[in-house]
């Protein structure tokens, strides 16, 4: 599993740095205008750490092949996707109501942290 964890991790990272430069450049006018900005780039941030840190739980399955760090890299990838796209669609929408979404990544994400420390506190 952890080979789909770090190809996962580096496709985010990879799509990461397209929007991102994107945003900055062809949309940053749009985003500026509708005071999207910080929103725009608060979602491309998170995403890049998450891909990072599912990468880093990736190589990590070897030394620790636990059910929880399975479980860490899904609350990461998963989370990643809801609180970045919920931040990429409001956004590219302005439909504010997906709001309500981001909390939901937010909180899979600290759950993969904690179940990443949880991995590691028990080997």
């Amino acid at each position: 599993m952890n080979k789909f964890f770090l190809q996962a991790g580096s496709l985010l990272g990879a799509i990461g740095v397209m929007v991102g430069a994107f945003g900055a450049h062809a949309l940053k006018p749009m985003l500026v205008a509708s005071g999207r900005f910080e929103t725009f780039e608060t979602a491309v941030r998170y995403q890049f750490y998450h891909a990072l840190a599912l990468v880093i739980v990736g190589m990590l399955a070897k030394e620790f092949s636990a059910k929880t760090l399975n479980y860490s890299s899904y609350c990461f990838l998963i989370g990643t996707l809801i609180f970045s796209g919920s931040l990429y669609l409001i956004c590219f929408t302005g439909i504010t109501a997906f709001g309500a979404v981001a909390p939901i990544g937010g909180t899979l994400l600290v759950v993969a942290w904690l179940l990443l420390f949880w991995t590691v506190l028990k080997k």
